[in-house]
Order: C-alpha cells, then structure tokens, then sequence
C-alpha cells in the first residue's frame, strides 16, 4: 500500500479551460488560506482506498489515520509506503501492530502512487473553483473520495506502479 496527505483550500487553483476563439475565459481567483488536509492510503492490488479528512497534518493526526488503515485492513500485514514527512518518522508516532512504514526515496514523488489521487482529484474537483466556505472544501473532497472509492478499476489504473506488485 502507498499512503500520502494532500492539502485543499480555498485558495483557488486556476487551470486551462475550453473557451470559443477569439474570446478570452475569466476565471476568478481568491486568496484566502484555509485549509483541510486528506489523509489517503490506495492498496492497488485491491482497488481499494482508505482515507480520512483531518483539520491538521501531524503526529497526531498521522497515528489517527494509521489506525483507521489497520482497522478497515485487519485481515492484512501492511507495508505502507510513505513519503518523509517529518510525522512520518516522529518519535511519538504510533504504528499498529499490522502495520510497516517504509519510507520512498527522498524527493521522489514520481514513484507514490497517491499523488495520481491528487492531481485526478483537483482538476476534476478543485481546478478553476472558489469556494465561500471551508464546509464546502471539505464536501467537495469527499465527494471526489467517495468517487474513487466506488470506481475500484479506475483507482487500480491510477495508482498500480510496478513496484506495487507482491510476488510470493
């Protein structure tokens, strides 16, 4: 498994649109900063994905997400991919007995499969939006969460690096 944190906000992402010739798209742009972060773990083998959507990115909230992945995946031993994050490798972290970190190489986000979760869900979500309200980020994400959870083939597509696979 792979597990990555993603911040969203309201700061508004502007992206290329589609717009008639000649005419020239306005798209408006705000600068607040508030922000949710997703907590995402993907078992691409599985098609599966867990993820929790947290006010903080931290030790605490680190040790929350890691048990709620060793909770929906008990029946499993889980090697998690993880990138170094300082909450990663804390001293206070709390790993569940069924789970490994295994930290990627450093600055190396090419090879976590997460961060295919995150470029799909900000343009297809996020990309050329404001929003007036933090409640609405957060929905907004949840939503598009919910959205690969329920399209299994389509997370397994995004997310099954070769270095995923688990020979015996």
């Amino acid at each position: 498994m792979a597990a990555d944190e993603g911040r969203f906000g309201r700061t508004g992402e502007l992206s290329a649109c589609w717009c008639p010739p000649g005419f020239r798209p306005t798209i408006a742009r705000q600068q607040v900063r508030q922000y949710v972060y997703a907590f995402v773990a993907v078992a691409p083998v599985l098609g599966m994905l867990s993820c929790l959507v947290l006010p903080y990115a931290n030790t605490v909230t680190m040790t929350l997400f890691l048990q709620q992945v060793s909770f929906e995946f008990a029946d499993y031993f889980i090697i998690l991919q993880v990138d170094r994050a300082a909450w990663h490798r804390a001293k206070h972290l709390q790993v569940p007995h069924n789970n490994r970190l295994l930290p990627q190489p450093a600055y190396a986000p090419e090879v976590m499969p997460v961060e295919h979760v995150w470029d799909d869900i900000r343009e297809k979500h996020f990309d050329n939006r404001i929003f007036k309200l933090l409640d609405m980020v957060e929905d907004t994400l949840c939503d598009a969460l919910k959205e690969l959870i329920d399209a299994p083939e389509r997370l397994r597509s995004m997310t099954f690096f070769p270095h995923m696979i688990v020979t015996t």
